[in-house]
């Protein structure tokens, strides 16, 4: 019988992040200040985050050491399974091979305590008592008020007013490991407390809670934020996820010839495709990588590669990355991780640079590909995966079609269980193609 599980030995996790800066075919262009419109020098950043992070942050160091403190932490789920998806082979009727790299192995249910404990783990290091952070579906903000948990450091969320609303054992995640969570905008902070002024019924956005969170973070001296995606060291910090998939692979021979993430701020999409990307720009292979979006935040595709704010209220630096304009506000589609106005100027660029591509769904059709999975190999998906398995799905229906026996790998990004009110949503026919 062919593998279903492919894993890996708490010895073979990976050691080391790999970075790739140094691999970029065109530099990043370096993030402004927004007071003077000049590159930012490394002290700019330090009211907002630890010295490693922004050290991390500009690294030219192809691989940077895993702490042993973070490791230690990481083996309470990692190495995380890939999985070989028979069954849903077998529904499609297809000759194409389907891997996931399953994430929602995770205490948190997600691909994102990658990021989160390292953060917190040089946040400790560093002395810092207090983290602040926004949250749009809750995985990131349930993710950091776990690590928190572990290093003693207290947290403060804001999570996006849709989501506080649609996905409430999120906040009960939050408030289990310790953190504090508040709908976004709040009353808490000056900007929170003018946007509720000026759109009192709206639903928030990234943008709206990454401005509280950073300005509750400048305003207090034991405080310093963290973002769960779009920066560089965040996406460093996820490529165990590719890393581990490739040794993986490896035991079973087989090397994609996709490989699919779904795509808001691209930490998840970069967790899977960068090692691999590593291989496309250096020749030695040359896989299609693609990155999801919903049609209602189509960054990468309708966005303009541009300087632009990182949050609505103006305090973030400015990053030259795909960006629907800092101001944007999108609707309430139930993938609230995939709500935000920019991406990852690491995937913006190589986007850029024709060395990845994006495509789109409306929420029904990645729905239905969700239920389609769960009904094929019994994980329900997390909204925002469902775009990676639809674009999965659709890549191995042209296989059909065509004959081939491709190889395609996405990421589940995390499991669906907090998220079952959108499942109820979409069965009772309530979801629109926004």
């Amino acid at each position: 019988m062919e593998q279903t599980k492919i894993l890996l030995d708490e010895n073979e996790m990976p050691k080391k992040w790999y970075n790739i800066l140094p691999d970029m075919p065109t530099p990043l262009a370096p993030p402004l200040n927004p007071a003077n419109n000049e590159p930012l020098a490394p002290e700019d950043l330090a009211p907002l985050f630890p010295m490693e992070l922004i050290k991390q942050e500009m690294s030219s160091e192809r691989y940077i050491d895993i702490p042993d403190e973070v490791l230690e932490i990481y083996k309470l789920w990692r190495p995380a399974p890939l999985f070989r998806a028979h069954r849903l082979e077998k529904m499609l009727d297809t000759p194409a091979k389907i891997y996931y790299k399953y994430e929602g192995v995770s205490p948190a249910g997600s691909h994102k305590p990658n990021t989160s404990v390292a953060q917190a783990y040089y946040n400790m290091k560093e002395g810092t008592e207090r983290i602040t952070t926004e949250t749009g579906a809750g995985q990131w903000g349930s993710a950091l008020s776990l690590s928190c948990n572990y290093f003693d450091i207290e947290c403060k969320v804001y999570m996006v007013r849709s989501s506080f609303e649609q996905k409430p054992y999120r906040k009960s995640l939050i408030n289990l490991w310790g953190a504090k969570v508040v709908p976004s905008p709040s009353p808490d902070t000056e900007f929170g407390r003018h946007m509720l002024e000026k759109y009192p019924d709206t639903s928030g956005s990234l943008g709206i809670a990454i401005g509280e969170a950073v300005e509750d973070a400048v305003k207090h001296d034991n405080t310093k934020y963290a973002l769960g995606s779009v920066l560089n060291h965040v996406m460093l910090h996820q490529t165990v996820i590719g890393l581990e998939a490739q040794k993986q692979l490896d035991k079973v021979e087989e090397y994609p010839d996709i490989v699919i993430g779904c795509c808001g701020g691209g930490s998840n999409l970069a967790g899977i495709s960068l090692p691999y990307m590593k291989d496309k720009i250096e020749g030695t292979h040359d896989p299609r990588i693609i990155a999801v979006e919903p049609s209602a935040c189509p960054t990468l595709c309708d966005g303009k590669f541009q300087y632009d704010y990182g949050d609505m209220a103006k305090l973030t630096p400015l990053l030259k990355m795909y960006s629907l304009g800092y101001d944007f506000m999108p609707p309430a589609i139930h993938a609230g991780g995939l709500r935000y106005h920019g991406c990852s100027p690491i995937i913006s660029q190589l986007t850029a640079d024709k060395l990845m591509e994006a495509t789109t769904y409306h929420q029904v059709e990645v729905f239905e590909a969700g239920v389609m999975f769960a009904r094929s190999e019994g994980i329900p998906p997390a909204p925002e995966s469902t775009h990676a398995i639809k674009c999965a799905i659709d890549e191995a229906l042209k296989c059909k079609q065509t004959g081939e026996e491709k190889t395609i790998l996405f990421c589940l990004s995390g499991h669906g269980h907090f998220d079952m009110y959108s499942y109820d949503k979409y069965f009772s026919g309530e979801l629109s193609n926004e």
